[in-house]
């Protein structure tokens, strides 16, 4: 990413306007009345002036507003008089003064006035299935196309939440959580302003948004606008830590078999994204625990053959690199555990150096890196003026030294030729001028941050020299190999891809974003790019992770399947697949083999059905038999293996904290049971039935009902919900 470019051709410094609605006006001005709206996805979006353009738009027929954007997120809304009296004073608790998107609220309500349109590519996860509008204006690309077709719908406005540093040069900002696209968009509507477009560029500061730097920190003529008042200072939006259950647990495990020490990882966010890192965490930090667990699961002695050549079970020694199109809080705590440490550099000759073992890992710079990159062709003998910049960028020489011609002089005036065929010349090369460290080591690369409080204040409390180790850039970096190749394929070595899916078949595609009938759950989002990178990277894998089972209003069902009608991975693109009952190895082998290998990690429950309809369709031979040895794939026997270590206090709920109090955790489990409970009038009667039978309401249970604000009931709605609450209580011995 050229950021010289990108940071000066607005010329002219920005106007700063300490007003959302002035600065709604301005942009209005500025570009006319047909504005096509960019906005980041997930945390970036600048809340108020979005809100003080859409209100512009529903008070003007006359103003168009198309928004493309996606990941638009709002606090949850509570359903029932239950969830509101849980939820509410929770989410404000959570969110705090998080401003609310007002065009989110009424697209969730039907009613976005005519004259606004939104258009999203990636859909908050389930929220929508029933929307038509939103359904229909949903567009489907891979992350790494989305800036090019949020330009074909004619973008001329691109605004972003931004963070703002007094640094050494002045006043900077940052694109912090959202450079992703924003980077490159900046460039594309800058380019067509050059053609004769009207364009606005907006920055909206909020102090809260941790200042990332590298490609994310930008010069102020970035911006043709900049909204900046302490009014405007929001809390972030926070994703809550969510619990983690038994199977993702399991999945976790499995998966953390598959990392390679010295490797890439990417992960994302929820609860199988937690639980990869607990377990990876654990691998480190506790190995002999780890390796007992893997012990008295079989781990090894079912899936050694893949284990073995991919990943490993000791602790990590060269540890791991983050290049994931999502830093999620999963990365702080693999950070945290010192795990996510192996230093990569922006230096193709150097990192190809680094992963050789010819120059050190850590960064430190000692003789005969000199002799090491003129041996790789990375320096002439003779240096040159290019080659000199090059070794002082890179930290290889200091700052402070010359370049005269045919000679280097340093900062006590010595003058050393600039020949490394001078034997004499290297060795006081060596004592006068090489740096300490070389610069520009990151241990992750992001396109996107999204995460708790926890996480936002962890990357807040940091010094910016280590903050610095966390370089936030385009996904057009992070999401594929062209444009990057050398450079990506020496820093992303063993590199293990994990992204969710909902559904395999037998065949081995994979559906992770859509249903049959062609309603859309959320988004391809990058995970097509990363599959796809796994088979083009030496020595990677694609790692699909997904749960055995689904279960809805009390009936379970297989997310292994033998066909279905929408896929997002194809068949070929076929990798590794895990469930919480093992690990498939699927690249590379035929149809009777993919089968055989997803039946393996299938919940026993349905493996005969599968099984004989793979058979009758031809698709695997008529004698084949599942071994006895993945024929427990039971939930009831995970839960048996992991209860003893359970009881040592690993695999907690939440092993990352939470922001429920204990009350609201043992609430959030009692309710849960009781609206399954509640599906059906035959099951309404028969809890009603219960409630009225529960005497007098133990003293125990008055925190509960405290918080629910059902100590004093003063309805007879109530007084039932009171009664039901303490039915439940009572019947999963909590009270």
């Amino acid at each position: 990413m050229d950021k010289k470019h990108l940071s000066t051709m607005n010329e002219q410094e920005p106007k700063v306007i300490r007003d959302a609605d002035a600065c709604a006006d301005a942009v209005i001005e500025r570009v006319g009345r047909q504005i096509v709206l960019a906005l980041p996805l997930a945390l970036g979006k600048p809340c108020h002036f979005v809100n003080a353009l859409y209100r512009r738009a529903k008070a003007d027929p006359t103003l168009r507003l198309h928004i493309v954007t996606g990941l638009s997120l709002n606090r949850p809304k509570p359903g029932s008089d239950l969830e509101q009296r849980f939820l509410g004073p929770f989410l404000d608790r959570v969110f705090g003064d998080y401003p609310d998107l007002d065009y989110v609220s009424a697209l969730r309500s039907g009613t976005l006035p005519p004259n606004v349109e939104v258009t999203e590519f990636f859909l908050n996860a389930g929220q929508y299935l029933n929307n038509p509008t939103q359904q229909q204006n949903y567009t489907s690309s891979n992350y790494t196309h989305i800036a090019r077709d949020m330009m074909a719908l004619g973008v001329n406005v691109c605004a972003q939440m931004i963070g703002k540093s007094e640094e050494a040069h002045g006043t900077a900002y940052s694109l912090s959580s959202n450079p992703d696209l924003t980077l490159d968009i900046v460039r594309m509507v800058r380019e067509r302003e050059a053609q004769g477009t009207p364009a606005a560029i907006v920055g909206q500061v909020n102090t809260n948004l941790p200042f990332m730097y590298h490609d994310a920190m930008v010069a102020p003529s970035t911006f043709d606008l900049i909204l900046d008042d302490p009014a405007y200072v929001h809390q972030l939006f926070g994703a809550p830590n969510m619990a983690i259950a038994d199977t993702d647990y399991m999945v976790g495990l499995y998966a953390s078999t598959l990392i390679r020490d010295g490797g890439t990882l990417q992960i994302g966010i929820g609860s199988l994204g937690d639980a990869i890192a607990y377990a990876t965490g654990l691998r480190h930090r506790e190995n002999a625990t780890y390796l007992e667990l893997i012990d008295d699961l079989g781990i090894m002695e079912r899936f050694a053959p893949i284990i073995e050549p991919t990943g490993g079970t000791g602790a990590f020694a060269q540890g791991l690199y983050g290049s994931s199109e999502m830093f999620v809080g999963g990365f702080m705590e693999l950070y945290k555990a010192g795990v996510l440490k192996r230093m990569v550099y922006p230096h193709t000759a150097i990192q190809e150096l680094v992963n050789a073992g010819k120059i050190s890992g850590e960064g430190e710079v000692r003789p005969g890196v000199l002799e090491a990159l003129l041996a790789a062709g990375a320096i002439q003998q003779r240096l040159s003026a290019s080659d000199f910049a090059f070794l002082q960028t890179s930290g290889v020489f200091r700052g402070d030294l010359v370049f005269e011609g045919d000679h280097i002089r340093t900062g006590d005036d010595l003058r050393i030729p600039a020949d490394l065929s001078d034997s004499a010349a290297v060795v006081r090369l060596n004592e006068h001028c090489l740096g300490n460290r070389l610069d520009g080591g990151v241990v992750m690369h992001g396109g996107f941050f999204l995460g708790n409080h926890d996480f936002y204040a962890w990357l807040n409390a940091m010094g910016p020299a280590e903050r610095r180790r966390f370089a936030m850039t385009s996904v057009m970096f992070v999401n594929q190999l062209y444009g990057n190749q050398a450079l990506a394929t020496a820093q992303r070595r063993h590199a293990r891809l994990l992204n969710t899916t909902m559904m395999v078949t037998l065949s081995g595609a994979a559906c992770s974003d859509g249903l049959e009938d062609g309603r859309v759950v959320s988004g391809v989002g990058g995970q097509y790019n990363f599959v796809a990178m796994a088979h083009e990277l030496p020595d990677a894998r694609s790692i699909l992770m997904l749960r055995s089972t689904r279960s809805k209003a009390g009936k379970t069902t297989s997310n292994i399947v033998g066909h279905y009608g929408h896929t997002t991975i194809p068949r070929h693109l076929r990798d590794i697949v895990v469930t919480e009952y093992g690990i498939a190895d699927l690249r590379g082998k035929a149809d009777k083999e993919i089968a055989a290998e997803l039946l393996k990690v299938t919940d026993t429950r349905f493996q005969d059905e599968l099984l004989a309809n793979a058979k009758q369709a031809g698709k695997i031979p008529a004698d084949y038999e599942i071994a006895p040895a993945f024929r427990n794939n039971t939930p009831e026997h995970l839960a048996a293996a992991l209860r003893p270590f359970k009881t040592r206090g690993h695999f907690p709920a939440f092993p990352f904290g939470t922001d429920f109090t204990p009350e609201e955790l043992v609430l959030g489990k009692t309710l849960k049971a009781l609206k399954a409970k509640l599906a059906g009038p035959a099951a309404i009667a028969k809890a009603m039935l219960g409630a009225a039978d529960v005497g007098k309401i133990p003293e125990a249970a008055a925190p509960y009902l405290e918080r629910m604000q059902l100590d004093r009931p003063g309805t007879l709605r109530d007084r039932m919900a009171q009664r039901l609450i303490v039915a439940e209580l009572k019947a999963q011995g909590l009270v």
